[in-house]
């Protein structure tokens, strides 16, 4: 275990919705790893950018798919929403809610007046993801945004992982509201990094890990916080996808699954391998090599050079390669 990853470690921040479970399906080794993480003495936090579960909803959701919490470790969007409230606004404000109770709820613990209609006392509108949004309550929220409340988002995720497959997230409503107002929010959640170095402050870290599955947040609020990041491929991102990404969203390291903190370290890492060889010819990515059993040795060594050339059109140069990129899904 001194080799591993999380060994490397004080803290390692888990990102929920993708990474430790797809609604209310487990990744599978989820609870084992999870165990492993805290029997080694590492703090755990979750940070989330799902507004529509306070701490505690969160922990008995854990709790009922085989995996210790307590409400204390869980961060969440809605509360770094409020943090932005309660430092723009008077005590007392109104503050109109587009989102669940449990947003609500922050907002008054806040010292703040949640309401659900706009009104010309309404000081700033809060939103956040709710099943129960719709066009009512975005309604509510246009007059208030077009009267001059402010608007802070807790999140943009564009979509929301279930057990189902990609739903509409927050952002999605967040997109109509700023097509129907023009006006862009504050953003509190990820890709902020408020969350991550509010969830490292909480645990005493100085060098926390974070693990998630979504370039766009998870990866990116970590870069933002300065931060090393685990990204894996249990919820929304691809392998097509990490080739493209952009700097501010590439990681350190690289798994299929949070599991992977009990493995090497040095297994991990986004960089060359002896087993493949990546050479750039005329606009494309040409692999070859023998390769090992694991396809993602071949995504961490091609990561490199695409981020270099910015090029992401891959080829195979040789039996081995192509098995590897089909398994990938770049062949």
């Amino acid at each position: 275990m001194s080799d591993a990853l999380l060994a490397a470690y004080d803290a390692v921040l888990f990102d929920l919705d993708g990474t430790v479970y797809n609604g209310v399906k487990v990744v599978p080794g989820a609870p084992e790893t999870l165990r492993a993480v805290r029997e080694h003495g590492t703090a755990v936090r979750f940070v989330t950018n799902n507004a529509s579960k306070a701490p505690q909803d969160v922990v008995a959701h854990l709790v009922e798919l085989g995996m210790a919490a307590e409400p204390h470790e869980v961060h969440t969007s809605a509360q770094a929403a409020v943090v932005l409230l309660r430092e723009r606004l008077d005590a007392g404000a109104e503050v109109l809610v587009v989102g669940a109770e449990s947003l609500a709820d922050e907002v008054a613990s806040a010292g703040l007046r949640p309401v659900r209609e706009a009104g010309e006392n309404v000081a700033a509108v809060v939103q956040g993801h709710s099943p129960d949004n719709g066009w009512k309550q975005l309604a509510e929220a246009c007059l208030a945004i077009r009267a001059g409340a402010l608007w802070v988002a807790c999140n943009v995720d564009a979509t929301l992982p279930s057990e189902r497959g990609l739903l509409p997230g927050n952002g999605s409503m967040v997109a109509a509201l700023r097509t129907a107002t023009g006006v862009e929010p504050l953003v509190a959640g990820k890709p902020e990094p408020l969350l991550f170095t509010t969830a490292a402050k909480s645990a005493g870290s100085e060098r926390p890990l974070v693990v998630g599955d979504r370039l766009d947040t998870d990866i990116a609020g970590a870069v933002a916080a300065d931060v090393d990041v685990l990204a894996v491929l249990s919820g929304v991102a691809t392998p097509a996808t990490l080739l493209t990404a952009i700097p501010a969203e590439r990681p350190k390291y690289l798994a299929a699954d949070l599991t992977a903190l009990t493995q090497a370290a040095d297994q991990l890492v986004i960089g060359p391998r002896a087993a493949w060889l990546v050479d750039v010819l005329d606009g494309e990515l040409v692999v070859s090599g023998a390769g090992t059993p694991d396809p993602l040795d071949l995504l961490r060594a091609l990561c490199g050079p695409a981020w270099e050339s910015g090029t992401s059109k891959v080829r195979a140069d040789g039996e081995a390669a192509y098995a590897a990129l089909a398994e990938l899904g770049l062949a």
